[in-house]
């Protein structure tokens, strides 16, 4: 595994154009669970469909507002790891050698952010922030009560401002992640299962553009064989060796 991190490194220190995706990997070892995994206690007889749709919020809007809000609560307590910090120290060197750098993440959780980085393209949108759902009007204090709080403008009831299943990505975010994918001579992914669609494809899109993929994830995934570098491993162990901050 040394000769594979001396690897990585030396592809990322020689990089004109690094794009980075991120998945719940890397969130997870702050405490995060994803999505999957917070279907436990109060949630465990919950389907997806029926919390995170349009359709469910229209069907039941405070089951899913509440969802929302516990899992706000665990964001909200949640730090950023190493490999979050590593992430930001790497955007810091782009940066100082004038390399371009772009970080896409599929996470809601602003933990990148939190850390330090700057240039994060979020795919799905972000847990601490909500909307309304009529005409996805931001909104940035709302009450919190029992019951679910309106739009000040609109008088639409808040939602997350997340993207539901069946719902389109943002359209500047996904065409930034495009094209940083196109457009890049290093690709590093980590912490995704490389199965979640549009996301899955951006590696393969770099792949086709004459991009080095770098791989970090605890599993194998579909990406592994055609990965230029991929290492078994959490990020929060791999991504400071990689950057080249372990202590």
């Amino acid at each position: 595994m040394t000769d594979d991190i001396a690897r990585a490194r030396d592809l990322l220190d020689h990089a004109t154009s690094v794009a980075v995706l991120t998945g719940a990997g890397i969130s997870a070892e702050s405490g995060i669970p994803t999505f999957r995994d917070a279907l436990t206690g109060l949630w465990e007889n919950f389907r997806p469909e029926e919390l995170a749709t349009p359709e469910a919020f229209e069907a039941n809007p405070k089951l899913v507002w509440d969802w929302y809000a516990w899992r706000r609560e665990i964001v909200a307590k949640a730090v950023p790891n190493e490999g979050h910090r590593a992430l930001a120290e790497l955007e810091r060197q782009c940066r100082e050698h004038e390399v371009d750098f772009t970080l896409v993440t599929q996470n809601v959780d602003g933990l990148h952010r939190e850390a330090g980085s700057h240039r994060v393209v979020e795919l799905h949108g972000n847990i601490r922030r909500v909307k309304c759902f009529g005409q996805h009007h931001p909104v940035e204090i709302w009450p919190e009560g029992d019951g679910v709080p309106a739009c000040p403008r609109c008088g639409s009831l808040l939602r997350p401002d997340v993207v539901w299943f069946g719902e389109m990505l943002p359209s500047d975010e996904l065409a930034a992640a495009l094209a940083a994918a196109r457009t890049c001579d290093v690709f590093l992914c980590v912490g995704t299962s490389a199965v979640v669609e549009p996301a899955a494809s951006l590696p393969f899109m770099a792949l086709q553009a004459g991009a080095r993929v770098i791989e970090v994830n605890p599993r194998p995934t579909p990406l592994t064989p055609s990965a230029s570098v991929s290492l078994h491993g959490t990020a929060a162990h791999l991504l400071p060796l990689i950057i080249g901050i372990a202590q």
